[in-house]
């Protein structure tokens, strides 16, 4: 709070986001992701390909997975 204006309140919140956002798993982000991109209206080959992007700028990146790799995260 001091070394911003944000209220209390509002300095909870936001440390309590970048917690989650790094207590988060690989599997529940390739979900979660799936999911959000699913409602933006992409296809799977395209989330997938997305995904496969997005993981290698993680804070901590996991292994690189393969397209099947995540696909089976997401359907099992």
């Amino acid at each position: 709070m001091r070394s911003t204006q944000l209220q209390r309140g509002e300095a909870l919140r936001v440390i309590q986001d970048v917690l989650a956002y790094f207590d988060e798993t690989t599997e529940g982000y390739v979900r979660r992701r799936h999911r959000e991109l699913q409602g933006q209206g992409l296809v799977n080959a395209e989330i997938f390909e997305q995904i496969a992007a997005e993981l290698r700028y993680r804070a901590v990146a996991p292994p690189e997975l393969s397209l099947r790799q995540l696909r089976r995260i997401v359907y099992g």
